[in-house]
């Protein structure tokens, strides 16, 4: 063993930094779960605030609000998984297809873009079009005569904006690992296939596919890991006192209670609950996957 460790020893130290990473800001912060089990108070201190067990777990099923809010949270998760992971499969596909190659690279360069602005940018840009006096209204009043929509206030238009968001910033992004898997088979695959007289569409169906469905699985097993957290940032930003019943996320949900209102122990306990959640998602997940067949992610 101790030779081992001294012939890695230079791929060891290549390592550390990474490993440093996640014991430094993932593993040592869990000592704060215990906040959860706690009813804390500042003036008390971490380790004198007194044991309550379970009260802030059963507060959560207790109140109607964190219902709702696990309620948000699961519906933009889902519609993420639903309309958004299919979009970067779909681009991936598209751009595969494409012969010419600077062309391609060019159009990769223009869908990657958006992944590198921040949501504030992003917003501020939704912001811009699609408020009363916005580009969108203005268009719709001046070629439609349509009255003004109320995009940004209205309850009902918030989820499908988040998921457009979504969609239009990250999809681009979520090509690289499809394109890296496609990158990976045999170009004699589709000669044969072409010999056999198959169109590009079967070529697609019965060679492309197959080939994307082991990268398919685990980036959804890892997505489900996921379906508790539907993105602060871009939520926060979105939100306004008109959507708040319809946008108010377990992320937002925490910022609320934890820091704005100084409950930290209900707000940690959300938390908590919120990764036993996902955990519990990526093991039935990957069971799932390896019962069908598939490596899985473990």
């Amino acid at each position: 063993m101790k030779q081992k460790l001294w012939r890695d020893r230079y791929l060891l130290l290549l390592l550390l930094p990474g490993a440093l990473y996640f014991l430094i800001y993932r593993y040592i912060p869990m000592v704060g779960i215990l906040l959860a089990f706690k009813d804390y108070s500042p003036f008390i201190g971490f380790i004198d605030s007194p044991w309550v067990g379970l009260k802030y777990f059963r507060l959560i099923f207790e109140d109607a609000e964190v219902v709702q809010v696990i309620w948000n949270t699961l519906q933009i998760s889902l519609l993420q998984i639903v309309f958004a992971f299919p979009i970067s499969i779909i681009l991936a596909l598209m751009l595969n297809e494409l012969r010419n190659q600077l062309y391609k690279r060019f159009l990769q360069s223009i869908v990657y873009m958006p992944h590198f602005l921040s949501w504030v940018v992003v917003v501020g840009i939704t912001v811009i079009f699609l408020r009363s006096e916005g580009l969108v209204n203005n268009f719709l009043g001046t070629f439609l005569d349509i009255n003004p929509i109320p995009f940004l206030t209205d309850p009902a238009m918030f989820k499908p904006i988040v998921i457009l968001q979504v969609i239009w910033k990250e999809s681009g992004w979520g090509t690289i690992l499809f394109l890296a898997a496609l990158s990976g088979i045999s170009p004699h695959l589709y000669e044969a296939a072409v010999m056999d007289g198959a169109s590009r569409m079967r070529q697609i169906w019965h060679i492309t596919l197959p080939a994307l469905k082991s990268t398919i699985v685990i980036l959804l097993i890892l997505r489900l890991g996921n379906v508790m957290d539907s993105g602060f940032e871009q939520i926060f930003l979105m939100l306004n006192p008109f959507n708040m019943e319809s946008g108010n996320v377990l992320d937002t949900y925490v910022y609320f209670k934890g820091i704005q209102q100084a409950n930290f122990s209900f707000a940690t306990a959300v938390g908590l609950f919120k990764g036993i959640i996902g955990l519990i998602l990526v093991v039935l997940a990957n069971r799932l996957a390896k019962r069908f067949g598939e490596e899985g992610l473990y």
